[in-house]
């Protein structure tokens, strides 16, 4: 990398520690707080989590929906969530959605080739917690965490948020409308590499959603304008200047254990459409492929694919999973990691971040996850989700940059037998709704 054309170049991170257990309290404020009380309390005992009170989040949202997870900070993931479970209201117990789940890498090539970042594990993400202001976190709390070579850090937030319209259904007369408004846990910390502050969000939605969201903002760099490449795109008045265009490829890890259980499966759908023939209608026929062995996927129309409980099923008997959804994403194909949008791998205690792996694996071996994906059985699998942004600049990304978003969902599929938010008038339905409505 030619540093002279990056004056304010992103320094790499001096130690490269493990995961630590730091941090500070976490407890559920705001608007779907108020609403616990009057949630349905569940018909036995939460199980205690297995962490620390420090490290706790336990939330119950508007609708008795109750969120409980444990937290720690790793010196180069960041925020790392572990034993995540999800309570609607009539559950009897929580359900396990993940073991663990945290940002994996965000790999970051320029489009001129002078420079290429793994932010991770190459350039202090970690190390670069940024101190939250009240303002940042409204009816929420913010905690400390305790960052390696850095100290304390009010850096934290959990909190709850509107979401809109969770459901609304009106009755043919005109008589009734049912509806609800959503309501999210939100947890979130910024970091701050270089140039760039990232907010690393999660989400708990009232409806057993997950969403992980990266929000780019902070500032181009000023080392990036110039006319060299002709790549970038102008910045200033006239054609003079010019801010390099990049990519910003994000992944995530997750383990999920649903319902404690490590032997998960995976299973990817595919939808083919038929052109209708005659006078009749096209027909779409969906077909289900269990995937037993490691695989890079790749996104297309119509294809998905789920996590599916090898233990837990609802009370209609059908299997409990979670669909991956991932969101608007630019694939990048200049390194062989970043080439598909999901890989299924066996789990292995030191294959821990996408590229630039820096844990032990014994000598030799590879340090991305593409060359991990080598047909072994599936019977403890991770799961790892690309989402990859083209970032050209545009004059609005100054001064200081609009937050830019990517990021997937993790969609209940069965978890529970109806909406978990059904209201009580219509839970006699499941499978008999009446005609009309």
């Amino acid at each position: 990398m030619d540093k002279s054309r990056f004056p304010h170049a992103r320094k790499p991170a001096s130690v490269l520690a493990a995961a630590v257990l730091l941090g500070g309290a976490l407890t559920a404020a705001g608007p779907g707080a108020a609403t616990a009380a009057t949630a349905r309390a569940p018909q036995a005992p939460a199980p205690a989590l297995p962490c620390s009170a420090p490290y706790q989040v336990t939330s119950t949202l508007a609708g008795g929906t109750t969120w409980r997870m444990c937290w720690h900070y790793d010196s180069s993931a960041g925020l790392v969530l572990d034993k995540v479970s999800y309570q609607p209201k009539g559950e009897p117990r929580p359900i396990q959605v993940l073991t663990s789940a945290k940002l994996a890498q965000i790999h970051v090539p320029y489009d001129d080739g002078q420079a290429e970042y793994d932010d991770l594990t190459g350039f202090g993400f970690g190390y670069g917690l940024q101190n939250l202001k009240p303002t940042e976190c409204p009816g929420g709390t913010i905690k400390k965490v305790k960052v390696p070579d850095v100290g304390q850090v009010d850096g934290l937030c959990t909190t709850t948020r509107s979401r809109g319209h969770a459901y609304r259904l009106a009755n043919d007369e005109g008589t009734k409308v049912w509806q609800a408004e959503g309501k999210d846990l939100l947890l979130y910390t910024v970091n701050k590499v270089s140039w760039y502050e990232y907010i690393t969000e999660w989400r708990f939605s009232s409806d057993g959603t997950i969403s992980a969201n990266v929000g780019a903002t902070g500032s181009l760099s000023p080392g990036d304008y110039d006319a060299g490449d002709g790549r970038g795109w102008p910045i200033g008045k006239g054609a003079k200047d010019y801010a390099t265009s990049h990519s910003h490829n994000v992944f995530w890890r997750l383990n999920f254990g649903l319902d404690g259980s490590s032997k998960d499966r995976i299973e990817q759908y595919d939808s083919k459409v038929t052109p209708p023939a005659g006078n009749g209608s096209p027909k779409t026929r969906t077909t289900r492929t269990p995937v037993t062995k490691e695989l890079a996927g790749d996104a297309k129309a119509m294809r998905w694919w789920r996590v599916v409980s090898a233990t837990g099923k609802n009370k209609d008997g059908h299997a409990r999973s979670y669909e991956i959804v991932p969101g608007p994403t630019a694939k990048h194909a200049g390194r062989a990691f970043t080439k598909h949008d999901v890989y299924f791998t066996q789990n292995r205690a030191c294959e821990q971040f996408a590229s630039n792996n820096t844990l032990n694996c014994g000598r030799g071996a590879p340090s991305s996850v593409d060359t991990w994906v080598n047909a072994e059985t599936l019977s403890n699998p991770v799961v790892w989700v690309n989402i990859g942004f083209h970032h050209i600049a545009r004059d609005e990304d100054q001064q200081p940059m609009p937050v830019h978003w990517q990021g997937f969902q993790l969609a209940p599929r069965d978890v529970t037998a109806m909406n978990p938010l059904t209201p009580a008038e219509l839970a006699n339905q499941n499978g008999a709704p009446p005609l009309g409505s």
